[in-house]
């Protein structure tokens, strides 16, 4: 294959490690989450690592947070259990009720993230694409069909208007 095929395709997913990952993570958000199974998960990160510091606490270098992000529908809940880039452990969940939040949008610029505000005092920026391959940063991971569900409940059941 060519320089500019690549270019134009991308590399290729390698789909039994991104399987085995969302597997990982699965197990890992079961742990800490109570009824986890009634959750569909999609992996996020942000830049906000004093509000999920557990990669720096367990050796991740990096100034991204890596994120096991889950929604309920019936619940109106997300879910945010903080991880590491190979998956091999967790921090403690944080629940965001559609109920008790101030706010809800998602931001187009600079990064396209869904913004949370559970408060006067903080927020919370989840970014997440389709697909994730820098290992040292990032769990590796194909979510474009996960993405789009949760972009979807997030903008027409979660974000405010």
């Amino acid at each position: 294959m060519g320089f500019f095929s690549r270019l134009f395709k991308g590399p290729e997913i390698d789909m039994e490690k991104s399987r085995a990952n969302a597997k990982k993570m699965r197990i890992l958000f079961n742990q800490v989450v109570k009824d986890g199974d009634d959750y569909r998960l999609i992996f996020g990160y942000t830049e906000d690592v004093s509000r999920f510091n557990y990669g720096f606490v367990h050796g991740s270098k990096t100034k991204i947070g890596n994120l096991i992000v889950g929604w309920n529908e019936a619940s109106q809940t997300i879910v945010v259990v903080p991880t590491v880039p190979d998956l091999s452990g967790c921090g403690d969940p944080t629940y965001y009720r559609r109920s008790e939040i101030l706010k809800a949008y998602r931001n187009k610029y600079p990064t396209d993230a869904f913004i949370i505000y559970p408060d006067k005092k903080g927020y919370i920026g989840i970014n997440a694409c389709d697909w994730l391959e820098d290992e040292k940063l990032y769990v590796y991971v194909s979510q474009d069909e996960e993405l789009a569900a949760f972009t979807d409940f997030f903008m027409n059941q979660f974000a405010t208007k």
